[in-house]
């Protein structure tokens, strides 16, 4: 099976649209200490208990999903691309510049929680933009799927997270579609 991974710049949204699982419904940050989880194992610092910072985190996956989406050919709806600049403006970036010279967008100090992961994400997606990788960032177009991959193919054309799986059940539904036709 090809490597779906994504770069390092894009793995931790790889990583957070992947915490729900739309076709079993099961969603990994809702679980008990989820998110502090799902922080902690990516060097966040905590967020504050609560089903507001859960909304939030929640809010901006679905978000990164639909943006996943749009890099298959299907737009951003208006409101999903206000709440996702709506989540990304309330995660200030800096600009620094270390000792050989190399400049870095990185989270503002101080973040904690569900700004932090959307800064560090933020970083991510501008380091990604700049390197042409952010675009093979997608989602499974499978409406029961939506699993995020990353697309290695030359082309970057791929539709589903698997051929194997996702891309013969959509190439079946069409051929039995065009039977059933004629």
């Amino acid at each position: 099976m090809a490597d779906r991974s994504a770069p390092p710049s894009l793995a931790l949204v790889q990583d957070l649209a992947n915490t729900l699982d739309i076709e079993s419904g099961q969603d990994a940050l809702a679980a008990p200490g989820g998110l502090a989880a799902f922080l902690r194992e990516h060097g966040l610092p905590p967020a504050p208990a609560g089903k507001r910072a859960l909304s939030a985190v929640q809010r901006l996956r679905e978000a990164l999903r639909a943006a996943c989406l749009a890099h298959t050919g299907t737009d951003l709806t208006e409101e999903t691309e206000r709440e996702l600049g709506a989540l990304l403006a309330a995660a200030p970036l800096t600009l620094t510049v270390d000792a050989r010279g190399e400049a870095a967008l990185c989270p503002a100090p101080g973040l904690t929680g569900a700004a932090a992961l959307t800064a560090r994400i933020a970083a991510g997606i501008a380091t990604a933009a700049a390197d042409g990788t952010w675009p093979r960032l997608k989602a499974c177009e499978a409406h029961d799927c939506q699993w995020v991959f990353y697309d290695r193919s030359p082309a970057a054309r791929s539709r589903w997270c698997t051929m194997a799986v996702c891309g013969s059940r959509a190439k079946m539904r069409t051929y039995r579609a065009r039977k059933a036709e004629g």
